[in-house]
Parts: C-alpha cells; structure tokens; sequence
C-alpha cells in the first residue's frame, strides 16, 4: 500500500517518493511531460493531481502501483469506470458487497473468477 500514513496528500506523497529515489524536480518534469514549475505546485498540494495519464507516468518513474496512486489522487482507472458504466448496478452491488472482504478473501475471488473465465 502507498499510503503510509492516514491521509498523506498526492504531492507531499509524490515529492517524498521522488526525492527518495534521488530524482531531480526537473528530470522527474521532462519524464512525465510536464513543466518543473507545474509539478512543484502538484507537490506543494498548490495544484489538485494531474490527469491519470500523467499519475500513471509518475507511478511508473517511481516504480509504484498505478491504480494506488490513482486512488491517493482520488481518481479511479478509465478502464474501472468504463466497466462500472457498463453494468452500474451490478458493480455497485459487487463493490458494496465487497467492502469487508478482507485481502485474502479478495485474492480467493479472483482466483475463481479466473477459473471461470478459462471454461
């Protein structure tokens, strides 16, 4: 899990991790298609995340779960929301029903929907 602790903010997040790995504000800019003046304001919290295109190019510079740090900028993948418009009631009810399952009951779920799929 990225988020280490309660509520951590994407940029303070972001900055910590970037500085971490010992890579420059305008090197981390130049890798994800942003200015250097746009990212420090997103590491300040000055600006909300940028688009999930941009927070999947940071994820991947820095090595961490793209879908984590969609979550901590409090966005969710195109391709989930693409899947929940086409069946939103089931989903809901998937994801409400789905809430207190822990980790490992998680992972048994989609071991069997896997098993399922190759019949």
């Amino acid at each position: 899990m990225l988020m280490k602790s309660g509520r951590e903010r994407f940029g303070t997040f972001i900055r910590s991790e970037r500085e971490a790995k010992e890579i420059g504000l305008r090197e981390m800019a130049k890798k994800i298609g942003v200015s250097p003046t746009y990212l420090s304001k997103v590491e300040r919290d000055e600006f909300p995340p940028p688009a999930e295109d941009k927070v999947r190019k940071i994820a991947s510079v820095l090595g961490l779960d793209a879908d984590e740090l969609l979550a901590l900028a409090g966005r969710v993948a195109s391709d989930l929301t693409d899947i929940i418009r086409q069946r939103p009631r089931e989903m809901a009810d998937f994801l409400r029903a789905a809430k207190g399952l822990t980790a490992e009951d998680m992972a048994r779920l989609q071991r069997q929907a896997q098993k399922a799929k190759e019949k």
